[in-house]
Formats: structure tokens, sequence, C-alpha cells
């Protein structure tokens, strides 16, 4: 039997990958053209991997949160959304701007909903990462600084210090990020503020 996708299967960005032959509902089919959706049509067996943006978080980290990095995978595997792992792969040196970009450039380009960016305190990773136009990153450290960050900033990147965190204190930040919705209200307007410095500089 063919897979049918509906309205509630439709990402708010990016593209939607399907198998071959899949059917859509016709009000589907209107929501992915008004947000401009790109539907890419491939054999089953291609599927893997290709979570929709919103169930996808984009992973990576330098040396100094390598570990962290392999810790926290499953955590976010559990959660039921895919990692892309952009990497390190292993315990070598590694520059920080060179994986935060990766992780923030596919946020900024709708491949992912959300990112999390590990370096040993998190800082140059965050600063990296905000240098990408559509990208809020927040350094967090605890529970009420990762609520706040995605409550008040609607912030779409994580950043972590390998080395200044345990791996339960970066789990508990981790879990809050990922399950504290944007509080809109009077924050709206204050993010598009940050929107409009953006643009005043990225033209």
């Amino acid at each position: 039997m063919r897979a049918v996708i509906t309205e509630q299967d439709v990402p708010l960005s990016g593209e939607l990958r399907v198998a071959a032959g899949t059917l859509f509902t016709p009000s589907a089919r209107d929501l992915a053209e008004v947000r401009g959706i790109r539907i890419v049509e491939l054999p089953a067996d291609q599927l893997h991997g290709c979570a929709p943006p919103e169930k996808t978080v984009a992973l990576g980290a330098d040396h100094g949160g390598f570990r962290m990095k392999e810790a926290l995978k499953p955590v976010i595997e559990s959660l039921g959304l895919e990692v892309r792992d952009v990497g390190v792969y292993e315990e070598t040196p590694a520059d920080y701007p060179d994986i935060a970009l990766q992780v923030a450039e596919l946020v900024s380009g709708g491949k992912a909903l959300r990112g999390v960016v590990i370096d040993g305190a998190g800082t140059g990773s965050c600063m990296a990462a905000n240098k990408v136009p559509g990208v809020r990153a927040a350094l967090c450290y605890d529970r009420a600084s990762a609520r706040n960050s995605r409550e008040h900033n609607d912030s779409n990147v994580l950043t972590l210090g390998g080395r200044l965190l345990t791996l339960t204190q970066a789990e508990d930040v981790l879990r809050t990020w990922l399950a504290t919705p944007f509080a809109g209200g009077r924050h709206a307007g204050r993010v598009e503020k940050i929107r409009a410095i953006e643009r005043k500089y990225f033209r």
C-alpha cells in the first residue's frame, strides 16, 4: 500500500523527501506549494536518513565536544528525531568554526529545524554560527538558559561546552531546549528586531 501525505506531514520549510509513488491529499499539495516546499521522490530504499526538516537535528562537534556529541546523539534519537551528524567522527584536532558553519548552514537552508554544536567551551561555536543569516545560536549552560533562549529568543542552534558541563548537565540542557516552544507574543516583535539587524548587514 502506498503512503499518503497529509497536511500534518508537510514541513515548514526546505524539502520533503518521499518514496516514489507516494500519494498526497489535495490540501497537503496546496500547503506544500504555499510554503515553497520542494517535493523529492526517491526509491524507497534510499529514504533512510531523509526525515523531514522539522524532525531533523543537525549535530556537530570539534575534538573538544566529540565525546559529548556521541553521548547525546542517542538522546536526540530517543525523542523521535533524526540526527544529521556533520562530524567530527573521531577525537582528532578540528576547527570549531568549520563545524559550526556546517550545522548553521543546514538550519539556515531549511534542511534541519534545529542544530546543536559542541566544542570545548561552546562560546566560539556560538559566535561562528551566529554569522550565518537566519541562525539564532545560544550558548546554554542550564535549564533556565535553555528555556529562556527558546521561549524568548526562538533560538534554532544550541551550543554546549563539552569541557564545562557534565554529561548529565548537557543532557538536561538539550532536553529542555528541544522541548521548549517559542512563546511568541511580545517576544515575536523582539525577535523580528534581531532579524532586522541581520537584514541591515546581510544584503
